[in-house]
């Protein structure tokens, strides 16, 4: 068993940890407090192969591994999770079906500028009434003559203010079957499609929209593969990014740390500083190893995703730990920091509104318990 990363995988971190602090850090105050993405990232991002992470040079990817995508991940949560979560639900939730089941004619339209930063991508899934249940949704896809007609709507779907296309699913036949549900590939702005703007208490400068879709139409040639039933596309692309979004977990949660520690070392009372108080070093111990143990958890789920032997329990079981440690470590962090933890002057609060995020977005902690308790009772 070998737990060091190779010296690709090094030099991916040094990358990245290099670009964050040069280019990501000085613009994290004023998008949250405007709560608007500085678009340009993408470019940025784009230059550097950073959009591409998680596939293959032929592709026009960078050609490296999930760990390394679980690295960038990482290291830009460390700093700012509303730009991880834009930059996530472009590059693998909008990317990745069109990379799996895209025609060539899709890829060069969306894919391959999708990669270069020049399109902005997110994913329409999830729907005001449907939660967390994919197969229960209501928007639909009705055949008409040269292609199709949406109706319905979607939720909390990050990109979509500032998005140039959406991986929209929507159900072409009225069953609740897997084979049901069909990807599209909606260029905006599309006059079917509306789309308002939403303010949260988390990842403020990730932009999500609630989308109203009323008679979209979309040509035949943006049915994504040129085929109905892509649901299991769907489902495959939920159960890595839910790998990819437990690295952001591990981020938030280090940077949140990074603070606490910081301000232990220098907040002095009664002339020596706070670490040297039991209390403190107690809390600062229990999530220094709550990192650690989830870190490795995270990455042994990255390294099967590279290994071809991933399933949706592990995914499960991953996502569930990492999520509930960032909560965790946020508010032990808020916690040492006493008054100042609630203060805008410090990153505290922020990370912890966003690690909150977690828990619910990608699969809530009662889904991911779900899928767990399913494996379970199939096991006897």
């Amino acid at each position: 068993m070998d737990f060091e990363f190779s010296p690709q995988q090094q030099q991916v971190r040094d990358t990245i940890v290099r670009f964050v602090a040069q280019d990501m850090a000085p613009l994290v105050s004023e998008a949250e407090e405007s709560e608007v993405f500085p678009r340009e990232l993408f470019r940025k991002w784009g230059e550097l192969g950073l959009l591409g992470v998680r596939y293959s040079e032929a592709d026009g990817g960078s050609g490296f591994d999930k760990v390394s995508d679980c690295i960038v991940r990482e290291e830009m949560s460390r700093v700012c999770q509303a730009f991880a979560s834009s930059w996530s639900a472009h590059t693998h939730l909008a990317l990745w079906p069109i990379w799996r089941a895209g025609t060539e004619a899709q890829k060069a339209r969306f894919f391959k500028p999708g990669l270069a930063g020049e399109k902005i991508g997110g994913f329409g899934l999830s729907e005001p009434d449907g939660g967390s249940d994919v197969r229960s949704m209501k928007t639909r896809a009705e055949k008409v003559e040269g292609g199709w007609r949406l109706n319905g709507s979607k939720l909390y779907i990050t990109n979509a203010p500032l998005a140039d296309f959406l991986t929209v699913a929507a159900r072409t036949k009225a069953e609740h079957t897997a084979d049901a549900i069909s990807l599209f590939l909606v260029e905006l702005p599309n006059p079917g499609f509306s789309i308002s703007k939403l303010r949260k208490e988390g990842i403020r400068s990730s932009e999500t929209g609630l989308i109203h879709i009323e008679n979209a139409f979309v040509p035949d040639d943006c049915l994504l593969g040129g085929e109905v039933g892509t649901y299991g596309i769907v489902l495959e692309s939920l159960s890595e990014n839910r790998i990819g979004v437990s690295a952001n977990c591990i981020g938030m949660a280090r940077g949140a740390f990074d603070a606490a520690l910081d301000f232990a070392r220098t907040r002095i009372v009664r002339g020596k500083p706070i670490i040297e108080y039991q209390a403190i070093a107690h809390k600062l111990a229990d999530m220094a190893a709550d990192i650690e143990a989830a870190k490795w958890f995270v990455y042994y789920g990255a390294w099967r995703v590279d290994q071809g032997t991933i399933d949706g329990a592990t995914a499960a079981k991953v996502k569930l730990v990492a999520s509930e440690m960032a909560v965790r470590v946020t508010e032990a962090a808020i916690r040492i920091l006493g008054g100042a933890g609630i203060m805008c002057e410090y990153p505290v609060g922020r990370f912890h509104r966003d690690a909150l995020v977690y828990v619910i977005g990608e699969g809530t902690s009662e889904i991911q318990r779900n899928i767990i308790s399913r494996e379970l009772r199939a096991a006897r």
